[in-house]
C-alpha cells in the first residue's frame, strides 16, 4: 500500500547504537503525539489479550551526518512540515522540563541535531531528507 504522507526519521549517524535507538523512540513519539490521524487501532491476540495501537504507516530511517541534519531542519522548516527534534544538549538532561529549556535556550540556527523526524505530504518529506541514505 502506498501511502500520500510519509513518516521519516534522520539519526545522527556517528552517536553511540543505545542514543541512536533512544533518540529514535523519542522521535518516533513526537510524530505520534502530533498527528493522531496516522494511528491505527488497538491490537488484540487470540488470547484477548489487549495491546496498544501503532503507526498505520511505515516509518523510514535515516542515517545523517550532524551537517546533514541542519540541513533537514531548514528544508522541513522551509515546507512547514510538522517535525520533532532531539538535540545534544538534551542528553545532558534527566526530563521533558529540561529537555525543552535545552531547546528553548539555543537559536534555531545553532542547535545541534542528534535526530529529526519528520511527517508530511510524501514528496515533501523526500524533498526534506533528500540524499540521506537510509540507516544501515
Amino acid at each position: 500500500m502506498r501511502f500520500d504522507t510519509k513518516i521519516a526519521i534522520a539519526v545522527r549517524d556517528d552517536l553511540p547504537a543505545w542514543q541512536k535507538l533512544n533518540v529514535t523512540a523519542f522521535l518516533a513519539s513526537g510524530i505520534a503525539a502530533g498527528s493522531g490521524d496516522i494511528i491505527g487501532k488497538p491490537y488484540e491476540d487470540g488470547d484477548g489479550n489487549a495491546y496498544l495501537e501503532l503507526f498505520r504507516q511505515p516509518v523510514v530511517i535515516h542515517a545523517a551526518s550532524a551537517e546533514q541534519l541542519t540541513g533537514v531542519h531548514q528544508r522541513a522548516l522551509s515546507r512547514a512540515l510538522p517535525m520533532a527534534i532531539y538535540t545534544q544538549d538534551m542528553f545532558a538532561t534527566g526530563n521533558d522540563d529540561d529537555n525543552r529549556a535545552a531547546v528553548r535556550g539555543v537559536r534555531a540556527a545553532d542547535l545541534r541535531f542528534a535526530g529529526i523526524a519528520v511527517h508530511g505530504p510524501r514528496n515533501a518529506v523526500d524533498k526534506a531528507l533528500k540524499g540521506l541514505p537510509l540507516h544501515p
